[in-house]
């Protein structure tokens, strides 16, 4: 979201934004947990063994580093025989006071959904139960006052019009067709959780990871949106976590990061390389608890 110099409107140069940190509430599970003993994507191989206090060291990083940049942090107890609960992200969508809650499409991790439900009641929170199959914020991304909303690989197609009926906002559906990026938090990085004084957000994404019509879709929204590398991608670049300002990515993405910095943000790494045997990264281990009027819903009101 680059803006023209004012001093001279029909200048060709562009000055770099001045990015706006927004205070976070988050939901996080620790990986007391965490193997891969499975296999639901192409990241997993069960074959391989995986290090559990290593992984629980780097999202002890990962959660100070959000501490540090003040965020409220809540916790989710995580449960034995649960190794994927770590990937909070998945565990529901919250927004407006009301928490839309999952329905995994794998056996496996079909017992989180009503776990993550019943942390959001203890929380206060108003709970939709879910009739779709939908695999939480890991396909439904807020933007600004619309859903960005995922489909291809977990999250049904229906589970869009029952998510639209539950908030009362615009869901734009968007066809995932790689399943190495099987979520949409996979393959978009949401770069402005609050829009700016045009209402504007802007995004990060992976044009491999879409078919055409979600391309164009894309394009047209987000005519200044970062596209992210192919080799950022592939260590899970684009599952971030931002602020507005500060952009928490995977440590190895570093072409990523030089984007982010070009566009005025401030790219934090953290390595999350344990977790990323098991297909998740920065955002997966983040449900972003939407505080109520997130976006634009005041000004529809």
């Amino acid at each position: 979201m680059s803006t023209q110099a004012t001093s001279n409107p029909a200048a060709a140069t562009t000055t770099t934004p001045t990015r706006t940190a927004t205070k976070r509430t988050i939901l996080m599970c620790k990986p007391d947990f965490y193997t891969v003993s499975y296999r639901i994507n192409p990241w997993m191989h069960p074959e391989d063994p995986t290090d559990t206090a290593k992984a629980v060291a780097q999202w002890q990083e990962l959660h100070d580093v959000y501490q540090g940049l003040g965020f409220e942090i809540h916790l989710i107890d995580p449960i034995q025989g649960l190794p994927d609960m770590v990937y909070a992200a998945n565990g529901g969508f919250v927004l407006d006071g009301v928490a839309y809650g999952a329905k995994f499409q794998y056996p496996e991790r079909q017992p989180e959904g009503p776990a993550y439900m019943d942390w959001f009641r203890g929380a206060g929170l108003q709970v939709a139960e879910p009739v779709e199959t939908n695999e939480g914020e890991g396909d439904f991304l807020l933007v600004g006052d619309v859903i960005l909303a995922g489909t291809g690989f977990r999250s049904d197609s229906t589970s869009h019009e029952e998510i639209a009926k539950v908030y009362g906002r615009d869901v734009i559906t968007l066809k995932l067709i790689n399943p190495s990026f099987y979520h949409l938090d996979t393959a978009i990085a949401v770069l402005d959780p609050e829009p700016d004084a045009d209402g504007r957000s802007n995004i990060a994404y992976l044009e491999s990871a879409f078919d055409e019509p979600s391309l164009a879709i894309l394009r047209e929204r987000f005519p200044e949106a970062i596209i992210a590398t192919e080799e950022d991608a592939a260590i899970l670049g684009l599952n971030s976590y931002s602020d507005g300002y500060n952009v928490v990515i995977a440590a190895r993405a570093t072409t990523f990061a030089e984007q982010l910095r070009a566009k005025g943000y401030n790219p934090i790494g953290v390595d999350l390389s344990e977790l990323l045997l098991g297909g998740g990264g920065v955002k997966c281990c983040t449900l972003d608890l939407h505080p109520v009027g997130t976006g634009n819903s005041a000004a529809r009101s």
